[in-house]
């Protein structure tokens, strides 16, 4: 892959100029929409023409809902405009979503409505072959949906984009749509990132031609979304808000690439605007209700204002999840951020015997749909109750993790099932631990962090709960190794720089282990994060201790 820095860059100073826009019209309380530029030429009607390309640019900002109003739309003004029913399926697929949880795929009811969509746009045809590919990639999707897996069918569309791709190679769309379909297929156990790499490599491509395009700068970050090429993504980061204002997820998407920089200050404001923008979406669509979107983003910002020490915001976050009563999609992101944000609150900051009480909520939330979403309560009360001493409720909560995770094993879901399996051994080495059974406890934490380290987060979540490789510092810090204990938490700081607790706690080792210069760096980096810091955590105070001293 040649990602060179030209191209980027080009990306990243577009967003000092007017952006263009796929709809002039009037956007919310008369502000003008933007929604990026896009430029998908097809055979229907010349009056359709803008509507088609606004629906297409809010599909690229996975703004479904709209998306498939806006194609709906196009096809009653047109009904032989076969494209807008290859659009109406598009909006029920989620490629991205499902790469690596296949649950998040289409629901039964969106599984019928794609497949119902792609088959109408079948039978209306289009008069060109370009067109036909394009439903024909489709449709490859939702045909035989009951006898193939969601895997196969996600691959035969990636292949059904590529033969587009290959024909049409001046076409931006195909290129475009083929690398969304590599980044549905990408393994994220691939730690070579064969296909994620691809991808960029097809969309810097053809960045120069649309340095404007909403679906590049947001594919671009999607495809450099790891720690070995997130800096690389920086500029796509910084352009995509601009681009796509109007679009919620186009506001917090940049907050990706800043949360895998450790820039909390960017994430934190991304994530406002998104939130801000995803409740005024919802309150016009659906009253009463919180949204999805709102949720993700809350949960990014959640992560952020703790990174940075400020807990009088982050619990600000805990207590507007605390308020949310339903939801405008019961969806796996929403799933995820009501149990991830309450989690976060009480272990990051340390504060077990609060993890520990940790229940899970809404009621009336389908939970039954998303159970490693609700493993994520456990692991947080499981830890919290081994650390404290309260060990029934520890082993209630591990035992409630381990049958999560053989139902995850059972269904097929080797990713979830691999993430809840980190779990359920982080809680299991801490109640050995608490136990006095440390040379179990260490090696059950190492097995945890060795199989974290051998997958990626999902998209879903800006960082996991509490990373297993801290964990493991922790217990080599309770077995006072702290030499050792400092290799993991600077092990977990390449990955995910900036973190509040791991820059603690390298300082802290560093400082037992008599390492006074290595530990003098990481507490500057403390003081350089908490600079803004509500002030209340006893780790700040071991850091002035310690910078305060002159020998």
């Amino acid at each position: 892959m040649k990602l060179s820095k030209a191209r980027p860059l080009a990306l990243a100073l577009v967003c000092l100029s007017t952006v263009a826009t796929a709809d002039q019209g009037e956007h919310r309380h008369g502000v003008p929409e933007k929604l990026g530029k896009v430029d998908f030429p097809v055979s229907c009607a010349d009056e359709v023409h803008q509507g088609f390309q606004r629906a297409v640019a809010l599909l690229h900002s996975f703004a479904y809902e709209d998306a498939e109003k806006g194609f709906h739309d196009v096809a009653a003004q047109d009904p032989k405009c076969a494209m807008a029913w290859w659009g109406v399926a598009m909006t029920q697929f989620h490629p991205i979503w499902a790469a690596a949880n296949p649950a998040a795929g289409p629901t039964p009811a969106e599984m019928k409505k794609g497949r119902d969509a792609a088959a109408t746009a079948r039978r209306i045809g289009a008069p060109t072959g370009r067109e036909n590919d394009y439903i024909a990639a489709v449709d490859a999707f939702y045909r035989d949906s009951e006898e193939m897996d969601y895997p196969k069918r996600a691959r035969a569309f990636e292949k059904g984009m590529e033969r587009v791709h290959r024909r049409n190679p001046k076409d931006q769309e195909a290129a475009i749509f083929y690398a969304l379909a590599l980044l549905g297929t990408a393994s994220p156990a691939d730690k070579t990132y064969a296909k994620q790499k691809q991808a960029a490599a097809v969309l810097n491509a053809v960045l120069p031609d649309a340095p404007e395009h909403p679906g590049v700068a947001h594919y671009l970050i999607h495809s450099l979304d790891y720690p070995e090429l997130a800096s690389l993504a920086l500029p796509a980061a910084r352009a995509y808000s601009t681009i796509a204002p109007s679009a919620p997820h186009a506001l917090h998407m940049p907050s990706h690439i800043f949360t895998r920089l450790g820039l909390w200050d960017e994430s934190i404001q991304s994530n406002l605007a998104s939130a801000a923008s995803a409740r005024e979406h919802v309150t016009a669509l659906h009253p009463g209700t919180t949204s999805f979107d709102e949720l993700h983003a809350l949960d990014y910002l959640e992560y952020a204002y703790l990174q940075l020490g400020q807990d009088k915001n982050a619990a600000g976050v805990v207590a507007q999840v605390a308020n949310v009563t339903q939801t405008d999609v019961p969806q796996f992101a929403a799933a995820y951020a009501l149990d991830a944000v309450p989690a976060r609150y009480p272990l990051e900051r340390r504060k077990w015997a609060d993890a520990a009480k940790l229940t899970v909520a809404p009621g009336g939330f389908p939970w039954d749909r998303f159970p490693y979403a609700e493993a994520l309560t456990y692991f947080a009360r499981g830890l919290g109750a081994a650390r404290s001493g309260r060990l029934p409720v520890a082993r209630e909560a591990l035992a409630r993790l381990e049958a999560i995770q053989a139902g995850r094993v059972k269904a097929g879901d080797d990713y979830w099932a691999g993430q809840v399996k980190v779990q359920q051994l982080a809680v299991a080495a801490w109640i050995a631990q608490a136990e006095t059974r440390g040379d179990e406890a260490l090696r059950t934490m190492r097995t945890a962090a060795d199989l974290e380290d051998a997958s990626e987060k999902h998209p879903v979540t800006p960082g996991h709960i509490l990373p297993a490789r801290e964990l493991l510092g922790d217990i080599l810090l309770e077995r006072n190794d702290p030499a050792h204990a400092l290799i993991e938490y600077e092990s977990s700081l390449t990955r995910t720089p900036g973190r509040f607790g791991a820059t603690y706690d390298a300082a802290h080792a560093a400082e037992m282990a008599g390492d006074w210069a290595k530990a003098r760096v990481y507490y500057l980096k403390l003081e350089a994060l908490a600079a803004h810091a509500d002030g209340g955590r006893p780790e700040l105070d071991s850091m002035r201790t310690f910078l305060a001293r002159k020998d």
